[in-house]
């Protein structure tokens, strides 16, 4: 298979593979998918070719992302992603106990629960949360 890249479409093939293996391996241990590790380090290989060589780095006969790489902002895209799941969820939760709606369903009232929770969350982020006993 050939896939006709430009180097900006490379490039950002490049964050899509990261992104995308970093979500399903960065919390896993020795049961990583290595099927996706394969991929990635396949992908980070062809950088060579395309000028792009402060973007990998070899350890041991693999091809790695670079701490350039991996220090060139594409953790604050991820750290933005988690943010925002987080607080989705959050909301939801918290949403969800108030009303003690187990059901699956979204209901109006759940979602402007929801919205309010959200609104609290984008004004002081979580200062105002309280865990008691």
């Amino acid at each position: 298979m050939n896939i006709d890249l430009t180097e900006k479409e490379f490039r950002r093939l490049l964050d899509l593979v990261y992104i995308g293996n970093w979500i399903l391996n960065s919390t896993r241990a020795s049961d990583r998918f290595e099927d996706y590790d394969i991929v990635q380090e396949k992908l980070f290989s062809q950088c060579t070719r395309c000028g792009m060589d402060s973007l990998i780095q070899r350890w041991k006969g693999h091809v790695f992302p670079s701490r350039a790489y991996e220090n060139g902002g594409i953790h604050e895209a991820i750290a933005d992603y988690e943010d925002a799941v987080f607080f989705d969820i959050l909301a939801e939760e918290l949403a969800r106990r108030d009303l003690n709606y187990e059901g699956l369903r979204e209901t109006d009232e759940l979602a402007r629960r929801m919205d309010e929770y959200m609104d609290e969350f984008e004004k002081n982020g979580i200062d105002n949360l309280r865990v008691e006993p």
